[in-house]
């Protein structure tokens, strides 16, 4: 825990154990003695030490319930954006393996162009699909460039695999491409998701197991997942 997070944490918690708690009292007022003048003085400046605790502490939880409201609202953005990501999956045809890799890799290109122009048109948000290279081979086995879709809003950032169909194996390796993007960025994603129309039952027992959300044909969306 950070210093600034410590002393918001002692700010925010340290009033109401003061009231309630007789020997914090006394340790902290003992610690004040070092630095004041005589009892009186030191009763004066320990009861505007509570005073600016408990203003504090009120501040701050004014502060939080504006943060919580914020986040709120841009949860209600996010559910809709996801809403709009299903109704697309939803119409992707689910027969795209049948007609060849080369033009799934088009179906999926097409896929991610619309996705980009629905959600940074209608919902503000920021798609990116970025391209780093594994010098270590973390991802693969052996050294290779790593491609992911990133969903950022205000912050929140949601790393998506977008592919025309998913198996074991691909679940398992965009987990690991997951991970060596956040190593790589020291970033946390806030959701990973993959959106396919075809995900076997294998995959989705894999995605359940990583903590991966799969939006695939003919599902519904869990806006709370």
């Amino acid at each position: 825990m950070e210093a600034k997070q410590i002393r918001e944490l002692v700010i925010r918690e340290l009033p109401a154990i003061l009231q309630e708690d007789e020997e914090v009292q006394r340790f902290v007022l003992r610690l004040a003695r070092e630095y004041l003048a005589d009892k009186v003085e030191t009763d004066s400046r320990f009861d505007h030490l509570l005073d600016e605790l408990r203003r504090e502490r009120e501040e701050q939880s004014k502060r939080w319930a504006e943060q919580a409201k914020r986040w709120e609202e841009n949860q209600k953005v996010i559910n809709q954006m996801l809403q709009a990501i299903q109704s697309m999956v939803r119409k992707f045809d689910s027969t795209i393996g049948a007609l060849g890799a080369r033009w799934g890799l088009h179906a999926e290109q097409s896929f991610r162009n619309a996705l980009r122009g629905i959600l940074e048109e209608s919902f503000g948000v920021q798609v990116l699909n970025v391209v780093e290279f594994d010098d270590e081979g973390e991802v693969f086995g052996y050294p290779d460039q790593v491609e992911l879709d990133l969903i950022v809003k205000d912050g929140r950032l949601i790393i998506c695999e977008i592919k025309s169909s998913m198996s074991r194996a691909d679940m398992y390796a965009f987990d690991r491409k997951i991970k060596f993007y956040q190593k790589r960025h020291q970033r946390q994603a806030d959701r990973v998701l993959v959106i396919s129309p075809m995900v076997d039952d294998p995959a989705r027992q894999v995605a359940q197991k990583l903590g991966i959300q799969v939006y695939s044909y003919a599902e519904e969306v869990d806006p709370q997942g």
